[in-house]
Parts: structure tokens; C-alpha cells; sequence
């Protein structure tokens, strides 16, 4: 379910509180604000997606909190809602800055609906806002890499792009499968056409069909017009559906059907549709586990999975990892208009390498950001990274000195023990029986030993032939 937080900002206590439970029963986080001043504290903090937002309150104009709150940077969505609905109002609101507009009374459905189309949008658009800038979209696509995994899924994306076949794309959270999505859309002869986005766990489970198939007019309650559904938007073009993993079984079936018949229904409606819509669709859970728990439909992994690309994580792709530094420190300096002389101490980017990046390019692109903000002068210093990436990169840099010492140790004594054996079977003259029972060993496990020697380019055996003069 989705994680989006939505602020309910109107003066009716029970409007109010009726609004905030529904929203919060649809699996949105909830905050409630009954005044401008209140809505704003709550906006500062920063963590706000969504505002239901009232346009006539006690202490000011919903409109001017829109307008206020997007000067100041704030990226928030707001859905205006008011008793007082005229044209010229809704136009006001919309040119302030606000998605979407509502007169009371709001049908409970209305409500969900337009949440759920903010919710699919925000979703991949926040993602692709962090891990587009770790990529150049060029004439082939993919930001040129140099890891061999990354050489292999630049090579597999431009044979997919020749093809019309169903795509499933996996890795862990922030490896940049919807920037790849794209990059097949883009490259491929639909260019031209929609790219429609769609994140499947961002949906509440009771608007997915008609999120997916479009609805009538009158189809339930709320449904006070006509939409037009994601696969009839992506017609001609390429739907991507993120985190198919969180799709419900019943809607998997439905999903099925359509990619191998090319028909929908819109709810509410007898006819159907045909659609020409291709489908890449990512997760970041492993689709054949998601089978053997019975969660993912197995006829419909193989469906999705014709072309499977894997995103390798950054920990599996360490020669990318500096290049990519400076990739996003570029980015990072040119979206924060920072001069170009700002750069990174050395000491800074061994950190940086040193870290194990379990958020992989997102997280990554998070940090430099971040350290570009906090930099004072033309040079981020350590001090500027978060305390608990310098500790752990000290750690696994001193656990990989640790690992190189006990090796070279180990190697060390594998060339001693090696020569004590030869020594010995040289004073038994070749007799390893003796030469064994002279070390207190068995016999097997010296020749076990002699083999292991032997296989690391460290003889201990001595043939007859050579022998010391005594014997």
C-alpha cells in the first residue's frame, strides 16, 4: 500500500475528521490542520505529498497557501476542495499551482480517485527525478558504463528495443529500472507515442480495475464522468508498471487477459476496446519467489518475463562507482546552481567508494546532493557526508585491510607448512609412510595435503631421483 502522506487542511472539525478516515482507510498516512497557519507549519516540515485543501478558511486563502508554498520550493500536490465552486475559482487555483479541483459536497470515490492518479504519478516521477541524473539520454539511451553487468543490460536493451515483446525488469529499489523502462520506450518505434507510468502499489486495491480499464459515466458511485483507463492512455505507445509484485492476484488474471487478447473493458461498459499497448513491467522482489509463495501468478511471470533484464546493484559494479561520483556531482551542481568549482576533497570520494550503497543510485545521488548543500566554499569535506556513511566505510576499509593482512598471513603459512612436508619426506628419503608417522599425521592426509600443495603451485613432494646424498 501506498506510503503517501496527506495533509486534510479545513475548518469543518467533522468534514474534517470524515475526510482523514477515509483517506487513512485507503492506506494513505494522515494529517490533519484546521487553519493556514497550522497547514504551513506542517508543509515546513517537508514530508507532505498531498493537500486536500480548503479554499475559504478563518485565517486566509487556500489559493495563497499554494501560491506560497510552491515559491518556497515545497513540492506538494494540492487537490482544492471548497463549497464555493464557480469557473472562475477553479481556474484561479489551477494556474496558482493546485492539480486538481473539487466542489463540495466530495463523493468518498471522487476523492480516492484523484489521490490514486497523484499517488501513480508522484510515485515514478520522484524516482526517475533521482535516477535520471545518473544517466545521459543519448542516442543509445544508457549513460555509458563501464562495469561488464552494466555493458551486458546496454546490450540487451538495444536488441529489446527492435521488438514489440513484454519486459520484465528487476533489482533492488533505486538501481534505476524505470530509467531503463524509458530508455527502451525511447529507443524503440513508439518513441512518438504516450509513455504512461503506473506505480501498482501506489493504487488502493478497490480503483485498480478502473485505474487500469477506464470507467463509464454512472459505473459507481462518484463516477460522475467518464475516464479514459491506463491502457487506453498507453495506446500506440508503452505502459510501464512498477512494482508488478504488489499487484492482487485478481487483478494479475485481468492483467493477463488483456496483454494476450489486446482488449479492455471499461468498467460499467459492455463494449470492448482493442489496445496496442506494450508492457514493461519492474519489481524489486524476486518474481519466481513471489510464484512459490503463491503471490504472482506463475502464467503470468512467463507472460511479462519474454525479456528478462536484471539492475545490477552498485555493490556488483565497483569500476562505475567513480565515474558515477563525479557524474552526480556534476548533476547535483548544475540542479542546485552551484559554480562549477565546487569539487570533492579526494579524502571525500574514498569514503564515497568505500560505502557499500545498500540504496543503491539513489541513495548515492541523495548523499552528493546533500554533502553540495551543506559544502561551505568550493570543496566538500567529510564533514558534509552523514556520520553513519563515514563510519561504515571506515569499517569495510579496515575489514578489507584486515582480509589483504590475513591473507598474506595465510599465504605464508601454506608455504612453510609445504616446505616442512618436503623436508621431511627429503630426510625419510621418499618414504611417506615414514615421512608421515615422523610429522604425526596419517598417511591419507599427507597425500590430501601433497594434492592441495600441488594444485596451488606449491610442490612439497620429492621424487627418488632427487633425493639428498644420504640416502
Amino acid at each position: 500500500m501506498s506510503s503517501m502522506h496527506v495533509l486534510v487542511l479545513d475548518d469543518e472539525l467533522a468534514l474534517r475528521e470524515i475526510l482523514g478516515s477515509i483517506v487513512a482507510k485507503a492506506g494513505y498516512s494522515v494529517d490533519l490542520a484546521a487553519s493556514v497557519r497550522e497547514a504551513a507549519a506542517k508543509l515546513a516540515r517537508g514530508d507532505v505529498d498531498v493537500v486536500l485543501c480548503d479554499i475559504k478558511l478563518p485565517d486566509g486563502n487556500g489559493i495563497d497557501l499554494v501560491r506560497e508554498a510552491l515559491a518556497t520550493g515545497i513540492d506538494t500536490a494540492f487537490i482544492m476542495v471548497t463549497a464555493y465552486g464557480s469557473m472562475e475559482t477553479a481556474v484561479e487555483a489551477l494556474r496558482a499551482g493546485a492539480s486538481d479541483y473539487m466542489v463540495k459536497p466530495v463523493r468518498n470515490e471522487e476523492v480516492l480517485h484523484r489521490l490514486a492518479r497523484i499517488a501513480a504519478v508522484r510515485g515514478l516521477r520522484e524516482e526517475n527525478q533521482a535516477l535520471r541524473k545518473a544517466v545521459k539520454v543519448g542516442s543509445e539511451g544508457l549513460y555509458r558504463w563501464e562495469s561488464a553487468p552494466m555493458l551486458e543490460l546496454e546490450r540487451m536493451v538495444r536488441r529489446i528495443t527492435e521488438t514489440d515483446s513484454t519486459v520484465l525488469i528487476t533489482g533492488e529499489s533505486g538501481t534505476g529500472k524505470g530509467v531503463i523502462a524509458r530508455a527502451i520506450h525511447e529507443q524503440s518505434r513508439r518513441r512518438d507515442r504516450p509513455f504512461v507510468v503506473v506505480n501498482c502499489g501506489a493504487i488502493p486495491e478497490q480503483l485498480i480495475e478502473s485505474e487500469f480499464f477506464g470507467h463509464t459515466k454512472g459505473a459507481f458511485t462518484g463516477a460522475d464522468r467518464a475516464r479514459k483507463g491506463l491502457f487506453l492512455q498507453a495506446d500506440q505507445g508503452t505502459l510501464f508498471l512498477d512494482e508488478i509484485g504488489e499487484l492482487p492476484l485478481h487483478m494479475q488474471a485481468k492483467l493477463l487477459h488483456v496483454i494476450e487478447d489486446k482488449i479492455v473493458r471499461p468498467v460499467g461498459s459492455e463494449q470492448a476496446r482493442h489496445v496496442d499497448a506494450r508492457i514493461v513491467a519492474a519489481t524489486n522482489r524476486d518474481p519466481q519467489e513471489l510464484v512459490a509463495q503463491g503471490k504472482f501468478r506463475e502464467d503470468l511471470y512467463f507472460r511479462l518475463s519474454m525479456f528478462q533484464i536484471h539492475a545490477p546493484p552498485l555493490r556488483e559494479r565497483q569500476s562505475d562507482l567513480r565515474g558515477l561520483i563525479q557524474h552526480l556531482l556534476s548533476g547535483a551542481r548544475d540542479a542546485n546552481d552551484r559554480p562549477r568549482a565546487v569539487q570533492m576533497d579526494p579524502g571525500v570520494e574514498e569514503i564515497l567508494l568505500g560505502y557499500s550503497w545498500p540504496g543503491n543510485v539513489r541513495q548515492l545521488n541523495n548523499v552528493i546532493s546533500r554533502a553540495l548543500l551543506l559544502a561551505e566554499g568550493d570543496c566538500i569535506a567529510s564533514g558534509d557526508l552523514p556520520a553513519d556513511i563515514i563510519r561504515s566505510s571506515a569499517a569495510a576499509m579496515q575489514a578489507g585491510t584486515r582480509i589483504a593482512q590475513t591473507g598474506y598471513l595465510r599465504d605464508q603459512l601454506r608455504r612453510f607448512e609445504a616446505d616442512v612436508l618436503r623436508c621431511a619426506i627429503e630426510e625419510a628419503c621418499g618414504d611417506r609412510r615414514a615421512a608421515a608417522q615422523r610429522l604425526g599425521i596419517g598417511l591419507s592426509s599427507l597425500y590430501r595435503k601433497l594434492e592441495e600443495f600441488e594444485r596451488d603451485g606449491l610442490p612439497a613432494g620429492t621424487s627418488h631421483g632427487s633425493l639428498p646424498a644420504k640416502c
